[in-house]
């Protein structure tokens, strides 16, 4: 009972540091490319900048979470990735040039890749004690409450005049905030030498990962290129004629559905394990499909039921990923090998969503309906690579 005590604890402050991250720099991206343009970037420099940033924020994860396996410095590289992740933002306010800026922002995506493997590590310790699903469910709940209000923080400090500098001075303040909770995670959460990470079981640690976590991860990037971007769905409901200011309604909509199927998903992948990311993938394979069905350039709008629905199946598949899929390779990779599974993850998930996106933007232009089938048949694959690694890993 205390240790599922502390562990609520933990996984709860874990949480509180992830919502105030996302405060910090979530509100900063809504704003980083007209920011970096009143300095003096062109639209050009500040794609690339944008790309470069997120080059370096998956990329270097598979470094890092090796890094973190090796040295089994986990809470080091964790101060070291959130100080430089945090601190980038309200500095921005302070620089006068653009290509100083486009330092900071670059700082910002190599503080979260120092951070975010060997975070995850210590964040499935702690959700040992609970389940890995239903723990990272609630991580991602409270991620979620983060990510929508920075922005509407931002938008606030905007409107009440304070302008850009202004806006994102006052991100120091959940910035620092976070780094408390931080600290006290840290004092609640056992040193990982005196958890699974250093225990009898390291004692027989395989060199590499399992098998089986490759079977896992070819189906995460099939699913990561099934999934379509928000703002191409979005796209579509203005082009078929939806209001404009349903636009960020629906946006609000799959956040909240986000945060909701992340809790549900997780008490259920603690019961079915994979077969629940399975079910997602199927459930995200219907988003598009009856988006695109909701209406079109031609025909107009058909159905705004059809719509709000493809929105709500597409948050659900979003909320999958963001939690049961980390749970999962806490549950099929050993402790001491987690940072590099957790590295390995995020690097080639981003890699295939880029893949994916670009691929499915251009079938959407071809025509959507190919976009849709397109989304189905690789969330399909993963759904069903995921279901037999799920009777393979409960046989």
């Amino acid at each position: 009972m205390q240790h599922e005590r502390r562990a609520y604890k933990s996984i709860v402050l874990f949480g509180i540091v992830s919502l105030l991250a996302d405060v910090t720099y979530e509100s900063a991206r809504s704003i980083i490319g007209p920011y970096l343009a009143v300095l003096g970037a062109s639209a050009v420099a500040i794609s690339v900048v944008s790309g470069a940033g997120e080059l370096v924020g998956y990329g270097l994860r598979i470094a890092s979470g090796r890094l973190a396996d090796r040295t089994q410095r986990y809470w080091l590289l964790v101060w070291i990735g959130y100080a430089v992740n945090l601190l980038a933002v309200p500095l921005l306010a302070l620089v006068g040039r653009w290509e100083v800026a486009a330092v900071l922002v670059i700082a910002e995506r190599l503080g979260k890749a120092i951070r975010a493997p060997a975070r995850d590590a210590l964040l499935a310790q702690a959700t040992q004690h609970i389940g890995h699903g239903k723990g990272f469910g609630i991580h991602e709940a409270l991620d979620q409450i983060g990510a929508v209000s920075g922005p509407l923080l931002v938008a606030a400090a905007m409107a009440v005049g304070l302008g850009y500098r202004g806006a994102l001075g006052l991100l120091a303040i959940p910035a620092l905030a976070a780094l408390g909770a931080l600290r006290l995670i840290e004092r609640t959460l056992p040193p990982p030498e005196h958890t699974s990470v250093h225990s009898s079981e390291s004692n027989a640690a395989p060199a590499a990962l399992p098998p089986m976590f490759y079977r896992f991860l070819i189906a995460a990037c099939f699913a990561a290129a099934g999934m379509v971007d928000f703002p191409l769905l979005a796209y579509h409901a203005h082009a078929a004629g939806f209001s404009q200011t349903l636009v960020p309604l629906l946006y609000a909509l799959a956040m909240a559905v986000d945060a909701l199927a992340a809790l549900v998903l997780g008490r259920l992948f603690d019961r079915l394990g994979l077969r629940t990311l399975a079910a997602a993938s199927v459930v995200s394979s219907i988003a598009a499909v009856l988006v695109i069905a909701s209406g079109s350039p031609g025909a107009g709008i058909i159905s705004p039921v059809a719509l709000a629905i493809g929105i709500a199946a597409w948050g659900i598949g979003m909320g999958a990923h963001e939690s049961i899929l980390r749970a999962s390779v806490a549950l099929i990779v050993p402790a001491q090998l987690r940072g590099s599974a957790f590295g390995a993850l995020s690097a080639w998930y981003g890699g295939a969503w880029f893949v994916g996106s670009s691929l499915l933007g251009v079938l959407y232009r071809w025509h959507p309906m190919a976009m849709a089938l397109a989304v189905a048949v690789l969330q399909g694959v993963a759904a069903a690579m995921w279901f037999a690694s799920a009777r393979t890993h409960t046989n």
